[in-house]
């Protein structure tokens, strides 16, 4: 668990965070029936605010306090609701604590959040072809409920939002360096023209329910095998999404791999291979809406303190750089 390296009330000037006081936080927890011990400890999420809490006489829980504004209650609802979904299903994913009325989001001074248990664990290697075919033994047994039913609420993968939006907002904003705008206006414009033909050659996906950020640093490995720590980016999207983030290394390396999480997964489902040929798109899309990301939360002052070299020309070289090797990248043929 890592700490900001900063404290609580620095990380919440100016910003609908700095009314988030380690009091309110608390007296939240004390409203839905938790005897809180006065220990709190900041974790390192951006996009919402979470917080290990001491409780008497009983483990420390986890509070999850959403970024205002960003989610509907409709959506953090489904998310919740998947988790425990996929929890009763005996899917290994640390779900939201229930109430006595059953419920899991609650309300507090105008923060809603959500508290579940503490689980400890390890990130996983996935060094392995057995902990592969594990992890796919567990996505396969996770899409397998995710695609008895559609998300209402929560967003769906696509070009428009991801790549569209992203593009757009950077252009707009001050962080290009002039010297840089012209390439990167130019460049991303051609990188989404060959994402969309990719996506017509592939055709029709099925769009399921997915964890949609699944790599590493999101997923916890006990000695039973891997667990979701929890479903902040679920969404709607093909099941490629959540597969391909879990590759790394060259063409050959990746290859493997995807065989690897394949033989596991194809136990509890089938897959549609053609969808490989996606991997490179959605990688080329996370890219360009990760800048965007974090972009539009400069203003939340957790995000200079976290990513101090996004408004330097060096990191838009380099994020253009990177651009540019996934312009080659898209040419290339699916792994499979």
């Amino acid at each position: 668990m890592i700490r900001y390296d900063v404290p609580m009330t620095q990380q919440h000037t100016g910003h609908p965070y700095e009314k988030l006081t380690p009091d309110l936080i608390l007296n939240a927890l004390d409203d839905r029936g938790f005897v809180t011990d006065g220990r709190l400890l900041a974790l390192n999420s951006y996009e919402n605010r979470v917080y290990q809490i001491g409780i008497e006489d009983a483990d420390p829980v986890i509070a999850k306090f959403y970024r205002p504004g960003r989610w509907s209650r409709e959506a953090i609802q489904e998310e919740h609701n998947f988790a425990l979904e996929l929890a009763a299903r005996e899917i290994p994913v640390i779900a939201p604590i229930q109430d006595e009325h059953s419920e899991t989001l609650h309300e507090y001074h105008g923060f809603l959040f959500g508290v579940s248990p503490r689980c400890g664990g390890h990130w996983p290697d996935l060094d392995t072809r057995e902990q592969r075919e594990h992890m796919g033994r567990f996505l396969g047994r996770m899409h397998a409920v995710g695609a008895t039913q559609q998300f209402e609420h929560r967003t769906r993968i696509n070009i428009e939002r991801l790549g569209d939006a992203s593009r757009d907002f950077i252009i707009e904003q001050s962080f290009l360096p002039d010297y840089l705008r012209e390439a990167y206006s130019s460049l991303t414009g051609d990188l989404l023209g060959k994402i969309r033909n990719l996506f017509e050659v592939v055709g029709p996906v099925g769009y399921i329910r997915l964890h949609g950020d699944c790599h590493k640093s999101n997923i916890l490995w006990r000695d039973d095998g891997p667990h979701f720590v929890d479903l902040d980016d679920s969404c709607s999207g093909p099941a490629i999404q959540d597969l391909w983030m879990l590759l790394s290394g060259d063409r050959e390396e990746m290859r493997t791999q995807m065989e690897d999480l394949l033989t596991g997964y194809r136990m509890f489902r089938d897959f549609d291979e053609a969808s490989a040929l996606l991997i490179e798109p959605l990688r080329t899309l996370r890219i360009m809406h990760y800048a965007a990301w974090i972009a539009r939360r400069w203003e939340d002052p957790a995000f200079p303190i976290a990513f101090p070299w996004f408004d330097s020309p060096r990191y838009w070289e380099d994020h253009i750089l990177s651009l540019r090797e996934q312009a080659s990248a898209l040419d290339e043929p699916s792994i499979l």
